[in-house]
């Protein structure tokens, strides 16, 4: 895998790993000052995620990014 797509990997996961603790913080949550910050992250996580599958398709068309890694 190249390096480029090792990070892009790392990318989606993290974006991922926002998104989940953006639902639990959420979830726990006992004011609105929390809301808006877990909000933010999930927003943000939500983002993220969409411009990295979206680089990936290009890398994927280009025939670098490689699924068994």
């Amino acid at each position: 895998m190249k390096p480029c797509d090792h990070n892009l990997r790392q990318v989606i996961l993290l974006a991922e790993r926002m998104i989940k603790l953006a639902n639990d913080g959420d979830d726990d949550r006992e004011d609105t000052g929390c809301g808006i910050l877990y909000g933010m992250l999930r927003d943000s996580g939500y983002k993220i995620k969409q411009l990295a599958e979206a680089e990936k398709i290009k890398h994927i068309a280009k025939g670098w990014w490689d699924e068994r890694c």
